[in-house]
């Protein structure tokens, strides 16, 4: 790929803008459409959540975007929980423990800018059905999220499997803006309903409520519209949303737009010279925050394995085998995160602390199947006997990969 390509990139999210941004920088001659089939500034969604990790990776990949998407973002350092009538704090200690929020819409407004600066075509209320469209395209780059069209004309050779969780969900904004990543646990008749939020802008934050489908059905969401369903969790989350009022999604109908969350995996990424990435190659549920992440570095690791002189094919099989063993790491941190709230009644009892603790431990694999309160206690261990695991297996991956 080490001469001047005609790239088509499917759809206008942040994987395919940032793709193109990172493309153009190895080589301004590429040649690089993005499609997307909706309007400009039509994009759905809140804000997204990133950390201090994931700066310092954008930072070396194209500092000019960083430093935009930089100073359009609001940080906190502390995490709290409302849990019954007591709160718990905990702080973040150093720059690392630092987590970020930007508006979705002001994300894909500065990676279109920036990606049209470099040269980059970016077509808007433009849909492609069939890659037949881009024939004349060298590679073709399937971002057209969990729906993907262009991954469903070829469902059984990407080996394409969905999996539904239990809890039910809906995606809110608000005008209470968090100073702190904020947890709200609320005890009903019907069971217990939570809600996280984290700000995104001076102005905004995001609201996520999950709740069981015996509680979401005992309190009547089933049967109510938005402007119903939105006058009730105001009233469940007043102490939380401190009298702010909750935004919902426009529609037609006035339905409320509750979701069951649907993970996805893919047996293999690529087609000839067609190729997914972001959402439409991969899902992890909400609860850990990774989704915009993981997009950007799935752009970042398909535009560095097609930089220099390297066949296509050897180039997307790179892409895939390296970039696909780190996402079913997160996938696997993900059902453990989900599973977590699916069985919140086995922690929630536990006084304050613990529980909170729990919280920020539900990506372990070892928590479902240890007493809450032993875990707890040891915690501590559980975390280095992981991390020298961890650390066993990566020095046995060095001295393979040097025989």
């Amino acid at each position: 790929m080490g001469v001047r390509v005609k790239v088509a990139c499917v759809g206008g999210g942040p994987a395919n803008l940032y793709f193109s941004i990172l493309m153009k920088r190895v080589d301004p001659s590429h040649d690089i459409t993005v499609y997307e089939r909706n309007p400009a500034g039509s994009t759905y969604g809140w804000g997204v959540t990133y950390w201090d990790e994931l700066f310092g990776s954008l930072h070396a990949a194209d500092p000019e975007s960083a430093r935009v998407i930089s100073e359009n973002s609001v940080h906190w350092d502390s995490e709290v929980a409302h849990i019954r009538d007591r709160t718990t704090v905990m702080l973040h200690h150093g720059e690392e423990g630092r987590g970020f929020g930007i508006g979705r819409h002001r994300l894909l407004d500065i990676l279109t800018e920036r990606a049209r600066s470099l040269g980059v075509r970016i077509e808007f209320e433009r849909e492609i059905a069939d890659e037949d469209e881009l024939a004349d395209a060298d590679l073709v780059v399937a971002g057209d999220g969990v729906n993907s069209v262009l991954r469903e004309r070829h469902a059984d050779h990407f080996g394409t499997e969905f999996v539904t969780g239990r809890n039910i969900y809906i995606w809110l904004g608000t005008t209470k803006t968090f100073d702190s990543f904020t947890f709200s646990f609320v005890e009903t008749e019907h069971g217990w309903i939570w809600c996280y939020g984290y700000g995104f802008s001076e102005e905004h934050s995001t609201c996520v409520i999950e709740c069981s489908p015996e509680t979401w059905r005992g309190l009547g969401f089933h049967q109510a519209n938005e402007a119903d369903s939105l006058a009730l969790l105001e009233k469940l989350f007043t102490v939380m949303l401190d009298g702010h009022p909750l935004i919902g999604r426009a529609h037609t109908d006035g339905s409320a737009h509750w979701l069951h969350f649907r993970t996805l995996t893919n047996r293999t990424w690529y087609r000839d010279n067609l190729v997914l990435i972001g959402d439409a190659a991969h899902t992890t549920h909400y609860s850990i925050g990774t989704g915009t992440a993981l997009a950007l570095g799935d752009a970042a690791f398909l535009a560095d394995a097609l930089r220099g002189d390297v066949q296509l094919q050897p180039a997307l099989a790179r892409y895939e085998r390296e970039r696909k063993s780190l996402i079913l790491s997160f996938q696997r941190s993900a059902r453990n995160s989900a599973r977590w709230y699916e069985n919140l009644p086995r922690y929630i009892d536990l006084p304050p602390r613990q529980m909170f603790a729990l919280l920020c431990q539900r990506h372990s694999s070892l928590l479902p199947h240890v007493p809450p309160r032993l875990y707890y206690r040891t915690a501590d261990r559980f975390n280095a006997l992981r991390e020298f695991k961890q650390w066993l297996g990566s020095k046995a991956t060095r001295k393979h990969a040097h025989r």
